[in-house]
């Protein structure tokens, strides 16, 4: 009786000890990732950053604007660029063109803050095409001084679209020579604090 005792205890134990499902429930996308676009402007790569964590939870198309003419390498003519260009109106042309923006629903809009306005790149990007209908999903990188008048912008250009409420974070600080800032540990957080958001404007189940 002892060992029909031990031998029930020795095969459930063993029971017990096989390998399970994991019992948290995976976090699914709320939108057909065929129907994704994330289009992002990213000079030290803090905006792609951000860009590569919202692709990891969507899927979808991933792009970055680039221009015909790039900007220089110096930061401080780069600056006065893009002064000049705010203060003309000029939308520099781009080299990065989508042909089959019909085919998407939610379209991914990330940028750095630069002189506190939305860049110009990304101001070319919303007046070339006709996002109306579509929901259209700001996000932002910035050196610790806000999004300015970026989402305001974004608004205005994209008068026909669902804009959700948007998501910002610090980056790095170029004019100081610090670039790549959303690495290692803050890199998890900002993670984090993606998913949260995701969640909140239903883009995440």
């Amino acid at each position: 009786m002892i060992q029909l005792l031990l031998a029930f205890s020795l095969l459930f134990s063993a029971c017990s000890s096989a390998p399970t499902e994991d019992i948290e429930a995976k976090t699914e996308t709320a939108v057909d990732p065929d129907k994704v676009l994330i289009v992002y402007l990213s000079r030290t790569n803090n905006t792609k950053a951000i860009a590569d964590i919202i692709h990891g939870y969507m899927g979808g198309t991933m792009l970055a604007l680039e221009l015909k003419e790039p900007y220089p390498e110096d930061y401080q003519a780069t600056v006065q660029q893009v002064a000049q260009e705010n203060e003309t109106g000029f939308l520099p042309p781009l080299k990065t063109r989508i042909d089959s923006m019909e085919s998407y629903d939610v379209v991914f809009v990330g940028f750095p803050t630069w002189g506190m306005q939305l860049p110009p790149p990304m101001k070319s990007f919303l007046k070339q095409h006709d996002l109306s209908g579509k929901v259209i999903v700001p996000f932002n990188t910035n050196a610790g001084y806000g999004i300015g008048s970026s989402f305001e912008t974004v608004k205005a250009l994209c008068p026909n679209s669902k804009i959700t409420e948007s998501f910002s974070t610090r980056g790095g600080l170029e004019r100081d020579g610090i670039y790549l800032a959303i690495k290692g540990e803050k890199a998890k957080k900002a993670e984090a604090e993606v998913k949260k958001w995701l969640q909140k404007i239903k883009m995440l189940q």
